[in-house]
């Protein structure tokens, strides 16, 4: 490559390049008077390919010299610079259509990416503004109303609300129940000082979030192995005068499975009759909302049972849109108490507003609108159905190795959760980690409290997961297990030496411990070192 120098003049001045015409590439203004000009001069004639070079990517200062990574750059940089730099380093992240982690939409249609461009500008909260924005969102809170069997009429409108995700959703649902619960409990002059609210200890991290954010005490009814959900039973024996609500999950972040709501609802039932109290149920269907009402539409869970006052859902998730949009509905006006809707009139008129957060894009909006019209129940049938398949060829295609468990339920949200059925040379975060080899993401974790010395690699089947990605994931799974195979043991000395010092031996309270304790010790140790993965 040819070298160059730089010439800084306080006059106007450029370098004449034989036969060329001037070539000035640009300049800086210092003040009204004076500029200053960066002229690069060739020790030689300039050539075609030499122009090119200098204006290519790969010959530019910026793609020798790291990017700003802590502190903002005094000067700036071209824009194909900046993009080119960026768009180099974000190439070092996964591939989105293999990061089976993850529940939210990856890919949509062309028409709806070219509209979401269109509206990526529009801030949703300017309702006078753009009240054709306004009315898709409505459109959409109504046909989830009504999806899930919301009594509504003709005339009527749902109540409920666009959010980021299932996670605000969640905290909005989670405050109307706690404000219902107090204004009850003034009214009757009553303590109110004391919310407490039932779960499974299954639930997703945002259970976890309100509850502390909020002051609520999370009251979580352990699973066991071979039942990793909620057992409504336990739960409705939880309950006290103090419950807000218990909330029943509709697809376990663990396994996908679906939490007996109806059993919920009838037990609830009766101890309310029995008490006098009138304990409600919020249903967090942000895995299985869009899912139950196609697949399984026989399947009572939603505003059909009398005790079910909210549901969540996401709309990033298996309503088939990009990342950053929930729902959150309502059974009638009197579920959401007024005091906590703001109005709010500096943005040109009378706006109610209920949310957590004041600023976000349209575009999320416009994009569920566009698949609940576009799609229809035929295509949102066809798409679970189609994801249902895949997952069962996945499913039927481990349990031919004959080396795993399968924990996911045939019936419930499509994904596939899976243990070995011997970890003595190897376990399943060995196996996730040499699956990113072959570019999969399939997370490993262990079960929640109680089940935590198993544990999980769980795939979720999106919408754009396709058979022939089942197929090869299992053919790479295979592929790794003969792989493990020719690895020494990971597990088998440490055990090896407990069982050899003593059949069992005494912790530091003089409790009696087996090898089986040390052994789930040492499975928890190393599940410790590694986050949980928790898709929301």
């Amino acid at each position: 490559m040819y070298k160059y120098n730089t010439i800084l003049s306080l006059q106007y001045s450029t370098y004449q390049i034989p036969k060329r015409p001037k070539q000035t590439l640009f300049s800086l203004t210092l003040t009204t008077t004076y500029k200053i000009y960066f002229t690069m001069v060739f020790p030689k004639l300039a050539s075609e390919s030499d122009l090119f070079n200098l204006n290519s990517n790969v010959a530019f200062p910026y793609a020798r010299n790291s990017l700003p990574r802590y502190s903002m750059p005094e000067m700036s940089m071209p824009k194909e610079a900046a993009y080119q730099n960026i768009h180099d380093e974000l190439q070092l992240d996964a591939n989105p259509k293999l990061n089976l982690a993850s529940f939210v939409t990856t890919s949509m249609e062309e028409e709806c990416n070219k509209l979401i461009m269109e509206s990526i500008n529009k801030k949703y909260v300017d309702m006078d503004e753009y009240p054709v924005t306004t009315e898709l969102h409505n459109r959409c809170v109504n046909m989830i109303a009504r999806l899930f069997n919301a009594k509504i009429g003709e005339d009527e409108s749902a109540i409920g609300a666009g959010t980021v995700g299932s996670s605000e959703a969640i905290m909005l649902a989670g405050l109307a129940f706690k404000k219902k619960w107090q204004n009850k409990r003034k009214a009757e002059g009553k303590p109110y000082d004391k919310p407490n609210m039932v779960t499974g200890a299954n639930v997703q991290v945002c259970w976890e979030k309100f509850a502390r954010y909020f002051e609520v005490e999370l009251r979580e009814v352990k699973v066991s192995e071979g039942y990793y959900v909620m057992d409504p039973a336990k739960a409705v024996e939880m309950v006290d005068e103090n419950t807000i609500c218990v909330a029943a999950i509709l697809g376990s972040t663990y396994n996908g499975e679906f939490e007996d709501v109806k059993l919920l609802n009838d037990l609830l039932l009766e101890k309310n009759k029995q008490t006098g109290w009138d304990t409600p149920i919020h249903v967090d269907a942000a895995s299985g909302g869009f899912i139950a009402p196609f697949l399984y539409p026989e399947l009572e869970w939603d505003f059909r049972l009398p005790l079910v006052k909210s549901i969540n859902v996401s709309g990033h998730k298996y309503g088939l849109v990009y990342a950053g949009i929930g729902w959150v509905i309502w059974r009638t006006k009197e579920d959401l108490p007024e005091d906590l809707v703001f109005h709010i009139n500096y943005l040109g008129a009378d706006q109610p507003t209920f949310t957590l957060n004041f600023s976000k894009g349209s575009s999320q909006i416009i994009a569920q609108y566009y698949q609940l019209i576009r799609l229809g129940h035929e295509g949102y049938r066809s798409i679970m159905e189609n994801c249902r398949e895949n997952a069962k060829v996945l499913r039927e295609g481990l349990e031919k190795t004959g080396c795993f468990n399968i924990l996911s339920k045939d019936n419930g949200v499509p994904v596939v959760a899976f243990s070995l059925k011997d970890r003595s040379c190897h376990d399943e975060f060995k196996i996730s980690e040499m699956l990113r080899r072959h570019g999969w993401i399939v997370p490993a974790y262990p079960m929640p409290p109680a089940a935590q010395h198993i544990n999980v690699l769980r795939v979720v089947i999106r919408a754009e997961f396709s058979r022939i990605l089942a197929e090869h994931l299992v053919f790479d799974i295979t592929n790794v297990l003969h792989e493990l195979e020719k690895l020494p043991p990971m597990y088998n000395a440490k055990i090896t030496n407990i069982v050899k010092e003593e059949k069992t031996m005494d912790d530091d309270n003089g409790v009696k411990r087996n090898a089986l304790d040390a052994h789930r010790e040492i499975i928890d140790q190393e599940s410790n070192k590694r986050p949980k993965i928790l898709a929301a």
